[in-house]
């Protein structure tokens, strides 16, 4: 029987995986420290020891978690995309929440795709991560392809790439020309190339 085994384990266990969620969207991978995770959970230092094997499992199962959580909240509005044709701008909206998160007022939305692409790349130097972060991309993407086709504008597996790459390098160059609305500049870019 393992630790989390008993319903009250598994309640703890998930408190901890959403706990490092949230400090990881919040602060990155810097901020998922045991002492961090266990305070914002609300339970003892030592349960973080007692239901992972190490800090990298931990991140891990947060960073996975945050992942199904995107993905639940894609297919959700997926699931309200009507049959009929979706708007372009109504697309564009929702291709931009999956690929940089949900829009927040101000500043703060560009200080939260901040942090979500220095997640991003900071997982290139985790190669632990790196297998959940390929099966989370292609369920990204397959998503994206079947958005793409409810909402009448079908596109190919290959073209889904070029869209990412087009939002991801026009956020980065936006990041770098420290732009206030990195998202509005991703916007701009691919409602022009829908």
């Amino acid at each position: 029987m393992t630790a989390a085994s008993t319903p009250k384990g598994e309640r703890r266990r998930q408190a901890l995986v959403e706990a490092a969620a949230d400090l990881l969207v919040g602060g990155g991978f810097e901020a998922v420290r045991h002492r961090a995770v266990a305070e914002r959970a609300g339970l003892p230092l030592a349960s973080t020891t007692y239901y992972f094997t190490s800090l990298d499992e931990l991140v891990e199962a947060a960073v996975e978690h945050h992942g199904r959580v995107e993905l639940a909240n894609g297919k959700d509005r997926l699931a309200g995309l009507a049959a009929e044709r979706c708007d372009t701008d109504r697309l564009v909206e929702l291709v931009l929440d999956l690929l940089l998160g949900p829009q927040r007022e101000g500043e703060a939305d560009a200080e939260a795709v901040l942090l979500r692409y220095e997640r991003l790349v900071a997982t290139g130097r985790r190669p632990y991560l790196r297998p959940l972060m390929r099966r989370l991309s292609r369920e990204l993407h397959e998503l994206l392809l079947e958005i793409f086709d409810r909402s009448g504008h079908a596109v190919d597996s290959a073209r889904v790439e070029e869209l990412i790459a087009l939002v991801d390098g026009t956020v980065v160059n936006a990041l770098l020309e420290i732009h206030p609305d990195p998202r509005g500049a991703a916007r701009r870019m691919l409602r022009t190339h829908l």
